[in-house]
C-alpha cells in the first residue's frame, strides 16, 4: 500500500499536467504525489504532505493498493510519470513493483527526491530520470539532515541523475558551488531554480538566477506551473 496525498476533492493526488521544472519541463506528464517527508523545508509549497502540526494527516493522506495506483496512472494514457511528494524514496520499497511494471510497459518514470536516501537497485533499474534536489541552508533544515554524503554519491554515480538546487539569494549560488566541490557532482547536470510560489517572485529571482547559470556554466530552470497557474494543487 502507498501513502498518497489526498486532494481537497477527496481524490488521490494523481493528476495530468505539464512537467513544470527541470530537464523535461513542458512535457505532458502524469503526477503521483506521495505523502510524508524526512525534511521540513521552510519554503516548501507542499507542506500538506508532511507538516502534521498544521495539517490533519487523516484528511490529507490516503492509502492505495499497487493495482489502484497503476490503474489511475494508466487511465490518463500518457506514458510519462513524475513521482513527487513529500519524499518518494521513503516509500521506495512499495514503489518498486509499480515503477517496474510501468517501465516494462514503456513508461518514462521520473522521481523528485531531496537526495538524502539512497535508491534501491530495483528503483535504479526502473527509473529513467532522477531529479535530485539537495537542500541548502535557506531550507532551514539542519546540515546533518539535508546533506547525506553516501546518498549524494549514489546519485552522482547515476548518469540519469540531475541536481536541481532551489536558490533564494545570490549567496545560495556560492553554497551550491561548495556542495558541488565537496561531493564532486557533475556541473553539466546541475540546474539552478528560483524559489517562489508566485509568478512575481519566480520572475524576479529568475533574472539573476539565469545570469548566475550563464556565469557558472549551470543549467537554468524556472517553475512553469507557477507562472501559468500560480500555487495550485493538482497543476
Amino acid at each position: 500500500m502507498l501513502k498518497v496525498s489526498r486532494q481537497p476533492s477527496g481524490e488521490p493526488e494523481i493528476f495530468y499536467s505539464l512537467q513544470g521544472e527541470g530537464v523535461t519541463a513542458g512535457t505532458p506528464t502524469v503526477f503521483l504525489r506521495l505523502a510524508n517527508c524526512n525534511l521540513s523545508c521552510s519554503w516548501c509549497d507542499t507542506k500538506y504532505t508532511w507538516d502534521w502540526q498544521s495539517y490533519d494527516y487523516r484528511r490529507e493522506v490516503m492509502e492505495l493498493s499497487d493495482d489502484d495506483v497503476r490503474e489511475r496512472i494508466l487511465a490518463f494514457e500518457c506514458p510519462h510519470l513524475v513521482i513527487t511528494g513529500g519524499e518518494p524514496l521513503m516509500q521506495q520499497r512499495a514503489l518498486g513493483s509499480i515503477v517496474s511494471a510501468l517501465a516494462s510497459q514503456g513508461f518514462f518514470c521520473e522521481v523528485e527526491t531531496n537526495g538524502t536516501l539512497e535508491p534501491t537497485l530495483q528503483m535504479t533499474k526502473a527509473i529513467a530520470q532522477w531529479n535530485v534536489s539537495p537542500k541548502l541552508t535557506n531550507s532551514a533544515n539542519e546540515a546533518s539532515r539535508r546533506e547525506v554524503p553516501h546518498a549524494l554519491r549514489a546519485f552522482r554515480d547515476l548518469d540519469n541523475a540531475y541536481f536541481k538546487f532551489v536558490v533564494a539569494e545570490p549567496a545560495d549560488v556560492d553554497e551550491v558551488c561548495q556542495l558541488i566541490e565537496r561531493h564532486n557532482l557533475p556541473s553539466c547536470r546541475v540546474l539552478l531554480m528560483p524559489e517562489g510560489t508566485t509568478s512575481r517572485a519566480v520572475l524576479e529571482r529568475g533574472r539573476w538566477v539565469a545570469q548566475a547559470c550563464a556565469d557558472r556554466g549551470f543549467r537554468f530552470t524556472t517553475r512553469h506551473h507557477i507562472l501559468l497557474w500560480g500555487d495550485q494543487r493538482g497543476r
